[in-house]
């Protein structure tokens, strides 16, 4: 099969583009076409986490304790809100069906190939240019008391008992490698081998890179239709139409406007995540994870992201100021040496998640029409690996093993 050509990729957060980048890799020429621009939706204001370790399905048994009580809850960590909309409802009845102990060992052991690598997806990137920075860890993880760690602890037994390599110590004095923790955290963990990155800068990076190969990348390019043909084709909000050998949807949460016509029927529901950047007397160095309040932090441009919630919405609903003051009300509780009133970059992200926790990434029924997402808060560490094995897979016509559970027409 010929690896040359035009591919339109549509979306420019960090899948679309590691889907381009590595299409350069196997010569084609491409175009990355997004609605807004570079890293403009859930690539922009998430954790930056690339923790391959907390990689692993969302839903789990736990949800039949806490989820009933939680969900309707406008103030907890995971929210839905309670109206008539029969297609959230749906995912949500989707959703919990997957909330047994066999389905997550099921959906976790199709993560873990594509887990295992994952970083290694970045390092191929920064060998090949990309000049954004990835961060060493430890992950510091954090508990008010011995009992709130169980949960945590079983998903990394899990995690640990499908192949990963984890290592994972007691850590006595947590404010030692984060200062920003009061005395309420008791216990900690002390997590290796992660890693995180600042997503906007790094993202931005990706798309230099692949710009400088000689890709174009067009901001305020709303795709609002793909159609098939010989040489499929992209429709613009402004009636214009371009065509190319191959086209890729890397939309995220938007993805099933685009691709239900060609047999993608997994639902995407947007999970949608809040953050907000605040400054520390101590300048954080490592990432923190605080498991019972659901909020994962990071350094960022010299201050401290806390992000956090998942709320089930459509993603083009407004920004809900309650989510950010629930967040800050939680962080106070364990948090010291920051003024919260000295917020910056208050985000609302729509991450795609499906019911079943796997990602769409391959050929739709449609030749030569592909999809890329639906990775839930899992976007950024998977998406260099799932642009490498999509990109191979539109190069050669094989799907790789680890990008098989992720059939888009299953």
């Amino acid at each position: 099969m010929s690896s040359s050509g035009k591919v339109i990729v549509v979306g420019a957060g960090i899948v679309g583009l590691a889907t381009a980048w590595h299409l350069q890799e196997h010569g084609f020429e491409v175009s990355v076409l997004d609605r807004d621009g570079v890293a403009a939706g859930s690539s922009w204001g998430n954790a930056g986490w690339l923790a391959p370790a907390k990689t692993i399905p969302l839903s789990e048994p736990g949800l039949w304790t806490y989820g009933p009580k939680e969900l309707f809850n406008p103030v907890s960590p995971m929210h839905m809100p309670l109206r008539v909309d029969p297609k959230l409802w749906l995912f949500l009845a989707q959703f919990m069906a997957q909330a047994f102990q066999s389905k997550w060992d099921s959906t976790m052991a199709d993560l873990t190939e594509i887990d295992k690598v994952a970083l290694e997806a970045f390092d191929e990137l920064s060998i090949g240019g990309v000049e954004g920075l990835t961060h060493e860890g430890p992950f510091v993880i954090g508990f008010e008391e011995e009992s709130q760690s169980a949960g945590f602890r079983k998903e990394i037994d899990g995690v640990i008992r499908y192949g990963q390599k984890v290592e994972m110590s007691r850590l006595e004095n947590p404010q030692e490698l984060a200062p920003m923790l009061n005395e309420q955290i008791q216990v900690a963990y002390r997590l290796e081998g992660q890693r995180f990155i600042e997503p906007g800068p790094y993202v931005q990076s990706l798309a230099d890179a692949v710009v400088k190969r000689g890709g174009v990348i067009r901001a305020g390019a709303e795709v609002v239709h793909v159609a098939k043909g010989d040489r499929p084709a992209v429709i613009l909000a402004d009636g214009s139409r371009e065509e190319a050998d191959k086209v890729v949807v890397a939309t995220g949460a938007w993805l099933p406007g685009l691709t239900r016509e060609y047999g993608v029927k997994t639902l995407v529901q947007a999970g949608r995540g809040y953050s907000f950047s605040v400054a520390t007397d101590i300048p954080a160095k490592h990432s923190v994870y605080l498991p019972h309040h659901r909020m994962a932090c990071t350094p960022y441009e010299g201050r401290f992201r806390i992000a956090g919630t998942m709320e089930f919405r459509g993603p083009d609903e407004p920004f809900q100021q309650g989510r950010v003051d629930a967040i800050v009300s939680q962080a106070k509780k364990v948090m010291r040496g920051i003024d919260f009133n000295d917020r910056k970059d208050e985000w609302v992200g729509s991450r795609p998640v499906t019911p079943d926790g796997r990602p769409l990434i391959g050929q739709t029924k449609a030749e030569n029409i592909y999809v890329a997402g639906g990775h839930g808060m899992w976007g950024v560490v998977l998406g260099p690996a799932t642009g490498k094995y999509l990109a191979e897979l539109m190069a050669t016509g094989n799907t790789n093993p680890i990008i098989k559970p992720f059939d888009p027409l299953r």
